[in-house]
């Protein structure tokens, strides 16, 4: 897939520089999909990002992703076991499709941070942040993936 051509990538893309963290950008792209109120949504999503609270693990856009096929694929009742079979494959589908292109789903292995934890004040969002971290490019290919998913299975 074009990750340029990704009308959902470019909208997580703009949710990202207007300064939601990668899980709000790429889940709010989704929104005309879903029935939720933007705030509530946003602060759904608002632990997410940095890897879930700039611990650096699993990639914010990635949780964004999957946050978002869990609301629009997901399963509700606690003992449909089926459902729930059926949903982690799906979210292991995503993961391995974000993989493949990323070598790693971890957020401080897709920064190339050798510390696993970092101090919980985000940086500040400069030309010199933007160029030195991938996470517009990140929040882009995971929107542009579960994009790709949707069209392969309609909702």
């Amino acid at each position: 897939m074009d990750y340029e051509e990704s009308k959902y990538g470019r909208k997580a893309e703009e949710n990202f520089l207007k300064g939601y963290n990668c899980s709000q950008a790429v889940f709010l792209a989704f929104s005309d999909l879903y029935e939720m109120d933007e705030k509530a949504a946003a602060r759904l999503r608002s632990s997410f990002g940095g890897g879930m609270g700039r611990l650096r693990e699993v990639c914010g856009a990635v949780s964004g992703m999957f946050l978002a096929a869990g609301m629009l694929y997901g399963y509700d009742k606690p003992g449909d076991a089926q459902g729930k079979k059926e949903h982690y494959a799906r979210i292991q589908q995503l993961a391995k499709a974000y993989e493949a292109e990323n070598g790693s789903i971890v957020c401080r292995e897709l920064l190339g941070l050798a510390q696993k934890r970092d101090e919980p004040v985000p940086e500040k969002r400069t030309e010199e942040y933007y160029k030195k971290r991938p996470c517009k490019k990140l929040v882009r290919m995971a929107a542009a993936i579960m994009e790709q998913y949707i069209k392969e299975h309609p909702l």
